[in-house]
């Protein structure tokens, strides 16, 4: 950990030490601990345990995050609020372009989404995806009261994904009318957030039953890269001059034509072009030696020198930035009481929510024969494609001298962006019935059905086979001027010639032939009952509570389908690899109980107390069977004011539909095979040959380009039904301070520590690490590693894959990996009177001390090192200060993200020796720390009126400027504030 976060810890420590010796009284903290909220001695239950009780202390970590909190930030969305807690690193935004899918996920201590177990009011909410993901986007945030998160494994108590915690939305009863709404705008005048919510509550029959009703609209306008400056001009590595201020670079000049790619432009992003005579993998010495780089004029006909980077293609503006929203909810909750012990209960709720994401115009690259004497050419550049001497006998009839095998490549401007529209429809039932059976003993039991249809339609989509027919032309029998496609089943099918070459050139006819739109079609439904007793059995007699216990059992089904279109599903659409659906399900029936030992109070000690939990779950999946999670914890007072406590907890996670049923997906993984001659040489040793042989590589070939002529190789990625479940061992210990000298003082200092074996991933860490562990070291044909190289290669040259006559190796999920994370989690809270109102101070704070991912465990010392490095600083805090008199609040935030550094630097264990890049190498190799201050003020207007206001982002810090190490718009988006200064405005009436 750098000295600057060092040194904000140990301030931070300071601070909440000087509270302590400061004697004050105050309002409550809008997030508190657990411990700080007070009751009226009713039974309620904390996130964490099913048992009932009357306080809400609790061994394990729960931070509690008040409504008031989202509406001091203008929150619309649940995320915005969540994500600047240090506990949770963001997941999928509203900033998520590429890649996204329309979806909000919460991703606790950065150790994965489907690794933190979403709830609302304490049950299971629907899922949204084949990784059986919630989306936070169908959560009603104006209903919230409060949002539980708990640190660590509660896989016990809540079953399967609660490894590194839960997240729970608690939903609070409206008594009257509410109608709200709430509009934002950022200062540059753009990206515009607005909602309106309405809730009607009542209790009827004397206060036996109580329904909230609910309805929400709520959009969000877009806003393009190209509106910002930092993200305007598509930016790499190499681009970037280390050090400067404004470090911007490629695509400075617009280019839509086409070009001639050779070695060293390929891969660039978006640049555009043909290589005349084979693939773009080809040793390009040996296809153009004379020609050399060209790019087409945009008036068409005529060709000239490629000029680097004033020719590349900036594909960033058109990108979203922000994306677009239109979403509705309606729903509503309720509860009767039958008799005096025996009460019902039930949720509904609908969720409608419509999420575009934009990219640049499809780069269409094919292989065709290109019609030298093409009107689309001029003399010059028939020249140019003549001047290629390995590609004299290609052509649509071997021999014909007239035509050029050539890679042509273009950005489809004409046909506007890429958009993907994600539809969610989601729908969630919940039916319940709750009592008494006697004065100690208390029942439970409901059903929980949801279901998720997300629709997509794709635009802008180019078809390979379209496209490649509409290049492929003749001229007309009869003339020498008008062409014709050469295909005759595609003409008639309505094929036109395209001309590519240059800038708005295509027939719009041509493009509506090779355009075609993509619907994919993903479903997923949970069904999941419950029922549970819990109570109390009996007295210690040391002065401390009943000995109380909580016993059930649960049923649980997931299922979930991917439908792909049709194009998609072949492989034909330019830019997206072949996908094929995706269906399954499993269920899981499963047994649990829990006991809370309270061992004695105000004896020598204050209090004591143990408790633990243990769930056995029968999957319906072969592979895992039955599994076993548990924990125990202590809680310890020795004196009033002063509470120790500690939880070691074993929690799993199970894999989702698709981890085990994904349908295959084609790819091209850049990678070595060790039997061809791209390897090291000094690892051509005679036990690999003699093993390379073993795996279908004629002797002749070993170690020869023939092996792999290609830098990518052809595979299949998809799910594995014989995955096994990840698990997870989590221990904590903490302390809570609560003064009696310093009224409404609190302070938790809490240490955790999470270890998940068999996290899941591709077998062997991704195919370049298997086929190197296959090859390199374990050489055994029946190894689950080494299967997919035997019995797929070409018989003839070794090679792998069908694009070399071989078969694809099919590099399904597998149980890989492992994640460690650990560190300290500060909390202090504390209110005063000053001034005839009231001042509270609240602070949340995480160091994180080691956070390493071992992606592949053949090889247990290469260890990614995280903390510290993009995206996942050592230290993160919030502090709000508030002041109130009277109906007015003011508040002020202050989010703070601690420096980082290129995860390139330093980051890697190779053996015994660690692999470092020099910071002089790279273009953005540290980021410094960040500071964000936020303003808010509400008023109380009357008793049914109030408003409240602020500004985000008050300074307008600008997010940092990152080459390759960007995850979108040249930089971290859903990490940091990408809109500038935000303002918001909003209103609330209550009758």
């Amino acid at each position: 950990m750098n000295q600057f976060n060092k040194a904000s810890l140990l301030a931070s420590t300071i601070m909440a030490g000087a509270m302590i010796a400061s004697p004050a009284q105050a309002q409550d903290a809008d997030v508190t601990t657990a411990e700080t909220a007070e009751t009226s001695g009713q039974s309620i239950v904390v996130t964490g345990s099913r048992i009932q009780r009357t306080d809400l202390e609790s061994t394990n970590p729960v931070a509690v995050v008040s409504s008031e909190e989202f509406r001091l930030t203008g929150a619309v969305n649940v995320e915005q609020v969540l994500n600047t807690l240090p506990q949770v690193l963001p997941g999928v935004t509203g900033f998520s372009n590429n890649p996204g899918n329309g979806n909000v996920t919460f991703n606790l201590r950065n150790l994965g989404a489907t690794r933190t177990l979403v709830l609302v009011n304490g049950r299971r909410w629907m899922t949204a995806d084949t990784n059986l993901l919630v989306d936070g986007n169908t959560i009603p945030q104006f209903l919230l009261s409060n949002v539980e998160v708990l640190t660590g494994g509660a896989s016990a108590v809540y079953g399967t994904d609660a490894v590194s915690g839960v997240i729970n939305f608690n939903l609070r009863e409206v008594e009257g009318l509410e109608l709200n709404g709430t509009y934002s705008l950022t200062s540059e005048g753009d990206g515009a957030r607005y909602q309106f919510n309405g809730a009607i509550g009542t209790a009827f029959d004397d206060g036996r039953g109580a329904v909230t009703m609910y309805a929400s609209y709520s959009q969000r306008d877009p806003i393009f890269q190209g509106a910002r400056a930092f993200s305007a001009r598509a930016a790499a590595d190499g681009c970037i001059a280390p050090g400067s201020a404004d470090a911007q670079g490629i695509g400075t000049r617009f280019t839509g034509t086409g070009g001639i790619a050779v070695a060293g432009c390929v891969g660039r992003g978006g640049e555009l072009g043909y290589l005349p005579g084979g693939s773009a993998s080809t040793p390009i010495a040996s296809i153009i030696a004379p020609a050399g780089t060209f790019i087409f004029n945009p008036t068409g006909g005529g060709s000239r020198p490629f000029v680097d980077p004033d020719d590349l293609y900036n594909f960033a503006p058109e990108n979203y930035l922000q994306l677009g929203q239109e979403r509705y909810l309606a729903g509503a909750y309720g509860r009767y009481e039958f008799t005096d012990n025996i009460e019902a209960y039930g949720e509904i709720a609908f969720v409608r929510n419509e999420v575009p994401t934009r990219l640049a115009p499809t780069p269409a690259g094919v292989s065709v024969p290109l019609f030298v004497n093409s009107p689309f050419f001029n003399d010059q550049t028939r020249t140019v494609l003549n001047t290629n001497p390995v590609s004299t006998t290609a052509g649509p009839t071997l021999g014909n001298p007239l035509y050029r095998q050539t890679q042509v490549n273009f950005r489809f401007n004409q046909l506007s962006g890429r958009i993907s529209n994600f539809d969610r429809d989601a729908f969630r039932v919940l039916g319940g019935v709750r009592g008494d059976i006697t004065d100690d003993l208390r029942f439970d039991a409901y059903y929980n059905y949801s279901r998720t249809t997300n629709t997509v339609l794709q635009r802008g989509n180019i078809s390979a086979s379209r496209y490649r027919n509409a290049l492929t032309v003749e001229f007309v029998p009869g003339s020498t001027t008008q062409l014709r496609c050469v295909d005759a089943t595609a003409r008639g099918a309505g094929c036109v010639p395209i001309n590519p070459f240059g800038l708005g050139l295509a027939n719009p006819a041509a493009i509506d032939y090779i355009s075609v739109n993509a619907t994919n079609v993903t479903t997923s439904e949970v069904i999941n009952a419950v029922g549970s007793i819990n109570g109390e059995l009996f007295n210690l007699g040391l002065g401390a509570d009943d000995v109380a216990f909580a016993a059930g059992v649960e049923y649980r089904k997931n299922r979930a389908e991917f439908i792909p279109d049709e194009f998609l599903s072949s492989g034909d659409v330019l830019g997206f690899n072949a996908g094929t659906p995706t269906a399954g399900s499993y269920d899981v029936r499963e047994i649990f109980g829990e006991l809370r030992i309270p061992i004695l109070e105000d004896k020598i000690i204050h209090r004591l107390e143990l408790n633990g939990a243990a769930r056995y779950s029968d999957y319906s999946l072969e592979a895992i069977g039955g599994t076993f999670t548990w924990n125990v914890g202590a809680d310890l007072a020795p004196i009033e004011g002063l509470r120790f406590r500690g939880t070691y907890a074993r929690a799993v996670r199970a894999p989702s539909v698709q981890n085990l049923f994904g349908g295959l997906a084609t790819g091209f993984p850049g990678a070595i095979d060790p039997c061809s001659d791209r390897g090291p040489a000094a690892e051509r040793t005679a036990e690999l040959r003699a093993f390379c042989i073993q795996s279908g590589v004629p002797a002749a070939n070993v170690f020869t380009r023939d092996v792999q002529p290609n830098a990518q190789i052809q595979a299949d990625f998809g799910g594995n039904p014989n995955v096994l479940q990840e698990t997870s061992d989590t221990w904590t210990v903490g302390a809570v301070i609560q003064p009696s000298f310093v009224p409404r003082l609190n302070i938790t200092v809490d240490y955790y520590n999470i270890v998940i074996d068999g996290t899941i991933g591709q077998l062997g860490g991704g195919f370049a690490n298997a086929i190197s562990a296959c090859f390199n070291t374990i050489r055994n044909p029946t190894d689950q590693i080494c299967q997919p190289f035997f019995g797929t290669r070409n018989p003839v040259t070794g090679a792998l894959g069908q694009n070399s006559g071989g078969r694809n190796p099919l590099i399904g999920d597998a149980n890989v990996g492992k994640l460690e994370n650990s560190g300290i989690d500060l909390q202090v809270d504390y209110s005063f009177p000053l001034f005839g109102g009231d001042v509270s101070l609240f602070y949340l704070g995480t160091w994180v001390d080691k956070f390493r991912n071992t992606p592949n465990l053949l090889f247990p010392t290469r260890i990614n090192i995280n903390e510290g490095t993009f995206g996942s600083p050592e230290y993160r805090h919030n502090v709000r200060v508030s002041y109130a008199k009277g109906p007015i609040l003011a508040s002020v935030r202050w989010r703070y993200e601690g420096g980082t550094q290129d995860f390139r630097i330093d980051n890697t264990f190779v053996g015994t020796a660690r692999s470092v890049q020099d910071p002089a190498t790279l273009p953005t190799p540290f980021i410094e720390a960040y500071n964000y201050f936020d303003l808010a003020l509400s008023a109380d207007i009357s008793e049914t009126l109030s408003l409240n206001a602020g500004i985000n982002n008050l300074f307008d810090k600008q997010p940092p400027i990152l080459g390759s190490a960007a995850e979108q718009a040249n930089t971290l988006p859903s990490f940091f504030d990408v809109l500038g200064r935000d303002f918001f405005v909003g209103v609330n009436f209550r009758f």
